[in-house]
């Protein structure tokens, strides 16, 4: 099944715009808008203001993007851990095509990347922080300064590390430029640092757009201590802050976590602030895109024994706020859409084709087109590494996920078992595991065949068994 059939499939090729991936050429830019993607690592949903999920988190500068942009209240990472999950963001295929089903190995060169296309439109394209899509061993480059080869089109200003977590702690670290050449930082907050070289690169002159990717890896655990770190004094101010109700219902490390992690969050809230600002400061913000998002959410080992690398909401589903050109539109956009989907909406919000090969969908549409949101599917696939070799379907009202209960932990899996079903209407915290419920069987083999159809369009093949216990 290609791509046109699956959309096709999917009840959306109604919407042309949405199936070719192309802007009618009346409706494309004079000017290409400048983009800028900023990425904070492991945010999850609710600790935005703006969603309405979370009394003590403060984030004026995202609240206010969400008021003047658009806030996609629904959006779903399509693999909930670092490496993989940013690959289906620049190359709009799954983590199992993109050679990067887990964190270490590099990502394919032979497939076309958002930033290549961007580049061969006449964009620039520029990196500021953490990238994680190079080989990660030491032979290839490992965690520190990344070949030109692996840089996945970002050809211009480069200024970051393989696995930033490696090579920088909160108040002291390095990265790497274009040359390979260290640049250091000592006594300067990471999320301060990494603004600081994104603010430099927004004041200077360009004779063309730019894209630029400012990477960020707070509110992410720094690695060797084992603990998220917010800016000095952060954490004693938000000693008392809210739990939400899906962390409170079970143990795990969140009692020492939050307090440090409402803190990188806000750290992260004014930086983006900052960004805004400077783009006014010079008549950048009218010709320019904002993307805030994150590439997975946190469930602080409520689930598993880490922090992500589950099919639960806390891990799964991210915040996305987009605004400036063309997305200033004060609204919300309760559609499920995916990171798959992110590359192919910036290319047509450009008037750049999108590869035949990509497999997500623009979600342009949305914005506009009351009939695209209705026939938008409301579907996305999940895929699990590490933890477990699993797959999920999301929907509005069902996650279902099925797992290798072998306990092999490969790329995939000839075989899965029904493993977790969660009703999102009524538990949407996810309390409750329906995964085996004889009154569910219909609704299970639905959402089964539903599941299979998505796999088969990323390319897998495999068989699902029903539960045969209710656990």
């Amino acid at each position: 099944m290609d791509r046109r059939d699956f959309l096709r499939k999917s009840g959306i090729a109604a919407a042309a715009l949405t199936a070719s991936g192309e802007m009618p050429a009346q409706q494309t830019p004079r000017r290409r808008p400048n983009i800028i993607l900023y990425l904070s690592d492991q945010f999850r949903w609710d600790f935005v203001g703006a969603n309405g999920a979370n009394s003590s988190t403060r984030t004026p500068n995202l609240d206010a993007m969400a008021r003047r942009g658009t806030n996609f209240t629904h959006a779903i990472t399509n693999q909930p851990v670092c490496a993989p999950s940013r690959s289906v963001l620049f190359t709009s295929r799954y983590a199992t095509e993109t050679g990067v089903w887990q964190n270490g190995p590099g990502m394919r060169q032979d497939l076309p990347t958002l930033a290549g296309e961007l580049r061969k439109a006449g964009y620039t394209a520029n990196l500021i922080g953490k990238w994680h899509l190079a080989p990660g061993n030491a032979k290839q480059g490992g965690p520190g300064a990344v070949a030109p080869e692996w840089r996945g089109g970002f050809d211009d200003l480069w200024e970051g590390a393989n696995a930033l977590e490696h090579t920088s702690h909160p108040y002291e670290g390095t990265l790497y430029d274009r040359d390979g050449k260290e640049i250091t930082y000592k006594d300067r907050y990471r999320v301060d640092f990494l603004t600081d070289r994104a603010e430099q690169f927004l004041r200077q002159k360009h004779d063309k757009p730019f894209f630029l990717f400012v990477s960020q890896l707070e509110p992410h655990q720094q690695n060797d201590l084992n603990r998220m770190v917010g800016p000095k004094g952060s954490a004693e101010r938000f000693i008392n802050a809210y739990v939400p109700p899906d962390l409170r219902a079970f143990p795990g490390d969140w009692h020492q976590q939050l307090p440090d992690y409402y803190g990188a969050c806000e750290s992260i809230d004014a930086s983006v602030g900052r960004l805004h600002n400077v783009l006014k400061e010079t008549g950048q913000d009218e010709d320019t895109i904002f993307i805030f998002f994150s590439d997975h959410g946190c469930h602080f080992m409520t689930r598993n024994t880490e922090y992500k690398r589950s099919t639960h909401n806390s891990s799964i589903r991210v915040p996305m706020i987009i605004d400036g050109a063309g997305f200033n539109g004060a609204q919300q956009i309760s559609q499920l859409v995916g990171i798959i989907d992110m590359a192919p909406t910036l290319l047509q919000a450009a008037g750049v084709p999108v590869p035949s090969s990509w497999k997500g969908r623009s979600f342009l549409p949305l914005l506009q087109d009351g009939a695209a949101r209705t026939a938008w599917p409301d579907q996305q696939l999940v895929q699990i590494s590490e933890s477990m070799t699993a797959r999920a379907l999301r929907t509005q009202d069902w996650t279902y996920c099925v797992a290798d209960i072998s306990g092999v932990r490969n790329a995939a899996s000839p075989q899965y078992m029904e493993w977790q079903m969660y009703d999102q209407r009524n538990d949407p915290h996810e309390l409750v595991n329906l995964a085996g419920r004889k009154e569910y069987r219909e609704k299970a083999k639905e959402l089964k065949a539903l599941l299979l159809e998505h796999m088969k369009y990323a390319g897998e093949s495999a068989e699902i068994k029903d539960a045969t216990l209710y656990h």
